[in-house]
C-alpha cells in the first residue's frame, strides 16, 4: 500500500515512524512550510515530521495552502492509495480527500463523535473526563464527521498535563493506525457512521480560554492549567502584567482567604486560593521572563503570600 502522509507536529511523528516502521511504502508527506523562529525571526525551522522524512529520504511537499491544479498533480504523481492525515494543521477539500484510490484516513485524539474539532487533549483535562483516546476515522468534508473504522480508549490520569496526555495519545494513536491499515488493506474494515446526537466540539485554544477564573472551584483551575501545560500556559495577572502558571493540582486551603490570593510560597511550589478550595502551582512565568520556580519568583520580589492574583479582561462583565 503507497501512503500519502499529511502531518506537522510532534504529536504526528509516532504515526509517520510506525508507518514506515511496518513497511508500508509512504510515497511523499505534505507538511506546513518551515517557519521562523528566534527574536530575530531570521532562521527558519522544519516541522518535526519533515525532519523525519528528509531521514527516510521520502519526497515532501510544503504548499501554502493545500489546493489547486498544479497541488492536485504533484499529489497524482505520487500514485498514493491512501492518504493517512494527523494533525496536518489545513482543512483538506473534497478532491484532496477522495484523490488516493482508498480514500483518506485520519487519527483524531479523542472517541468520536465526542471533542471534535482542534483541541480535543486539552478539553479531555478541562473538562474532567476520566477517558479518553483515539479515533481512525475516514475522512469526510465536515470536520471529524466521517465514518469510524476503529477506536482505542485510555484513562485520563489524575494531574497528567496537556503535554503527557498527547505523548501517550500519540502513541496509541500510531498503534491504532497500523491495526486499521490492516484491516482496511485486508477488506475487513468495518465503518460505523457516528451518532451526530452525541457530537461535541472542541475548539482552537485562543488567549481568552486560557485565563483563570479564580472564584472556581480549585479543582476546575487545576485542571484548566494541566490542559494548558506545558503550552501555551494558563493565564492571570499580577498588579496589571500577564503571568503564566504550570504545573497545577490541588492543595490544603486555609480558612477565609479571599479567591485568587497567595496563600504560601516555598520549595514545594505557591498556594493559591481559589472559589472552593486551592491549587498549588510549581512554575510560573512574568510576562517577558523565563520560567521559574515560584520561590525564585518570590526571592526576585515578585510576589510574595498575601498578594492577589487579578480577574482577567475575559472575565470582568
Amino acid at each position: 500500500m503507497r501512503v500519502l502522509f499529511w502531518g506537522t507536529p510532534e504529536f504526528a511523528t509516532p504515526a509517520l515512524r510506525a508507518l514506515v516502521g511496518e513497511g508500508f511504502e509512504v510515497c511523499g508527506v505534505v507538511t506546513q512550510p518551515d517557519r521562523p523562529v528566534g527574536r530575530s525571526r531570521s532562521t527558519l525551522q522544519p516541522s518535526p515530521v519533515k525532519l523525519i522524512a528528509q531521514d527516510e529520504g521520502i519526497p515532501v511537499l510544503q504548499p501554502e495552502r493545500p489546493r489547486g491544479e498544479d497541488f492536485l498533480a504533484e499529489l497524482s504523481g505520487l500514485e498514493p492509495d491512501l492518504s493517512v492525515v494527523v494533525a496536518y494543521g489545513h482543512i483538506l477539500q473534497k478532491s484532496v480527500i477522495d484523490l488516493p484510490r482508498q480514500g483518506t484516513v485520519n487519527i483524531h485524539a479523542s472517541l468520536l463523535p465526542a471533542l471534535r474539532g482542534a483541541a480535543p487533549i486539552q478539553a479531555a483535562i478541562r473538562d474532567g473526563l476520566d477517558e479518553t483516546g483515539v479515533t481512525i476515522m475516514r475522512m469526510v468534508p465536515p470536520l471529524d464527521a466521517g465514518p469510524v473504522i476503529l477506536q482505542a480508549r485510555t484513562p485520563v490520569l489524575e494531574d497528567e498535563t496537556y503535554g503527557e496526555l498527547s505523548l501517550r495519545l500519540s502513541e496509541l494513536g500510531a498503534l491504532t493506525l497500523i491495526e486499521a491499515l490492516s484491516l482496511v488493506d485486508l477488506g475487513g474494515a468495518r465503518e460505523e457512521p457516528q451518532d451526530e446526537r452525541f457530537a461535541t466540539y472542541a475548539s482552537k485554544i485562543d488567549r481568552a480560554a486560557t485565563w483563570v477564573d479564580w472564584n472556581a472551584p480549585a479543582s476546575h483551575v487545576s485542571r484548566l492549567i494541566r490542559s494548558l501545560d506545558p503550552k501555551p500556559g494558563a493565564l492571570t495577572m499580577r498588579n496589571g502584567m500577564d503571568v503564566k502558571l504550570f504545573g497545577a493540582s490541588l492543595a490544603p486551603h486555609g480558612a477565609s482567604v479571599p479567591a485568587g490570593r497567595i496563600q504560601s510560597i516555598d520549595e514545594d511550589g505557591m498556594v493559591v486560593a481559589c472559589g472552593e478550595g486551592a491549587v498549588r502551582i510549581t512554575v510560573v512565568q512574568p510576562a517577558g521572563k523565563r520560567r521559574l520556580s515560584p520561590n525564585d519568583w518570590a526571592r526576585g520580589r515578585g510576589a510574595a503570600p498575601g498578594d492577589d492574583f487579578e480577574s482577567s479582561p475575559a472575565i470582568v462583565s
